[in-house]
């Protein structure tokens, strides 16, 4: 299981914005700034993002290289992955593809992708069988 991930984006305002309208909505509320003087000689700002606890999603200022990642953020429900595919078009994001079904994958996975201001990959996923409430 992960723990975190760092993004490296270009612009941190933009790219905070940008995801403290969309995280909302797939139940990642929290939100940590990380003074990099804090750490160990060069270390980054950081701009954390989470729920539960736990702080998981983190953006650094630096290049960005959105070829390198993909993000899948669970969603609990397909209305869910629709709100997030919705808002993230709102603050900006460019459509990769609506959701529905992945079929190529299991007819139980729904989903929606985007890439953020940078161009990363975010997908807002449901799969029914991953949620006991809704096992399928």
């Amino acid at each position: 299981m992960l723990d975190h991930i760092f993004l490296t984006v270009s612009d941190t305002a933009r790219s905070t914005a940008f995801y403290e309208r969309v995280m909302p909505i797939l139940g990642i509320t929290a939100r940590h700034d990380y003074d990099g003087r804090q750490g160990p000689a060069g270390h980054p700002d950081l701009t954390g993002f989470g729920a539960k606890g736990r702080i998981f999603f983190w953006l650094r200022p630096g290049t960005p290289s959105p070829d390198a990642v993909h993000v899948g953020l669970v969603a609990d429900s397909e209305a869910m992955v629709d709100a997030a595919y919705a808002e993230a078009l709102a603050a900006g994001a460019q459509a990769i593809h609506p959701p529905g079904p992945q079929l190529h994958y299991d007819p139980r996975y729904y989903a929606a992708q985007v890439r953020d201001p940078d161009g990363y990959s975010l997908e807002f996923v449901f799969k029914s069988w991953q949620h006991a409430d809704r096992a399928g």
